[in-house]
């Protein structure tokens, strides 16, 4: 994990992040292709789904806003998510003649399918004990990369985060819940990157910085780091079982507008969808990086067409029949940035490749 660099990191994460746009609109959008299907229930999912986007990202940056108290404005920005849900349901319900698909809760606290709740292994034939293995080795590879380069991007120098890290905990903790889940045919627990960034985020203290260029960028000063927060909400997702009446309530399509909403938010601050955005902007206008002012713009540009077609080649590889060697192409990625030492010079991957923003870039005024 040591050879990881933000190269990786920026592609893994635009992966997640994209993955959670696509889902969500592709689910959007599926109704609308049904020919026989009730196109008002697809239209009426689709202004839900907008809605709880678009309430969730205002009030994501509602903190910023010069209207009511600081502590409201950190209330409603915190809990935007929450309060895009309740009310976007709350607006389902007004129209119950409109059939829209509702999450799938189980009515009681049982195995979905019909089965004990524990597996039992000897019932499986011998042969697929070993035919189980090559694929067990993959997955053993993506949940050791998924876990680990996580961790790295929530402990990324920029998020300025003064606890140590527990890399090696983390994933023996992740270990001994997979092998509880198996024994209980349970879903495989690992860090999730979009849920963790967001997590990490919410509780920072942010503030804006304005770049030479006139840019307004979002600084972290520091993150409020505790254990309370990680255990209230998975005590609270264990809760859920005694809602799980209340949860049928809610539609997917608000759901849809959350994913949507988590994907988006992911991905703001990346430098790899900063420097994406360049392509198609005018030149005179480029921002005032520190890779800008260190590297030539066409270096910069093929750096980023290089990232870029890493993260083409990982999706085709997770949609395709070859999914299950996704992890290995996770892990070719590193020795394609070693392989970058000898088309760019050791000065330019410092400046595109750092771990954090430099510190000359971040001393600028402050809002």
């Amino acid at each position: 994990m040591k050879r990881f660099t933000r190269f990786t990191d920026e592609i893994f994460a635009a992966l997640i992040a994209l993955i959670f746009i696509y889902e969500a609109i592709a689910a959007l959008i599926g109704p609308f292709r049904d020919d026989h299907g009730h196109h008002e229930a697809a239209f009426f999912a689709l202004i839900l789904a907008i809605g709880c986007f678009w309430i969730a990202s205002t009030l994501s940056r509602f903190r910023r806003s010069v209207y009511l108290k600081s502590r409201v404005r950190e209330l409603l920005a915190d809990f935007g998510p929450a309060i895009a849900i309740l009310l976007m349901t709350s607006l389902a319900l007004l129209f119950e003649d409109v059939a829209l698909e509702s999450l799938r809760a189980p009515g009681t606290f049982a195995p979905t399918a019909e089965r004990d709740w524990l597996v039992e292994p000897t019932a499986a034939p011998t042969w697929v004990w070993f035919a189980a293995a090559l694929p067990a080795a993959f997955v053993a590879i993506l949940v050791y990369l998924d876990q680990n380069i996580t961790a790295r991007l929530i402990n990324s120098p920029d998020h300025r985060l003064e606890r140590g890290s527990a890399y090696h905990l983390d994933l023996a903790v992740v270990g001994g819940l997979i092998a509880v889940c198996s024994a209980f045919g349970l879903p495989w627990l690992v860090a999730a990157t979009v849920r963790s960034i967001n997590h990490v985020r919410s509780l920072a203290t942010m503030e804006e910085i304005v770049t030479p260029g006139g840019e307004s960028k979002e600084h972290i000063v520091h993150v409020r780091e505790n254990r309370i927060t990680g255990l209230a909400i998975h005590a609270l997702i264990g809760l859920s079982l005694l809602a799980l009446p209340l949860l049928r309530a809610v539609p997917m399509a608000v759901l849809y507008g959350l994913f949507l909403f988590m994907g988006v938010a992911s991905a703001r601050g990346s430098q790899f969808f900063e420097r994406l955005a360049l392509w198609p902007m005018d030149r005179s206008l480029y921002p005032t990086t520190h890779y800008l002012r260190r590297v030539p713009t066409a270096k910069v540009h093929a750096f980023t067409a290089i990232q870029l077609s890493c993260l083409v080649v990982l999706w085709i590889v997770k949609v395709s029949v070859i999914g299950l060697f996704f992890p290995v192409f996770i892990g070719l990625l590193v020795p394609l940035r070693s392989s970058l030492d000898r088309y760019f010079r050791p000065e330019e991957l410092a400046s595109l490749d750092s771990e954090e923003t430099p510190e000359e870039e971040e001393d600028e005024h402050w809002l």
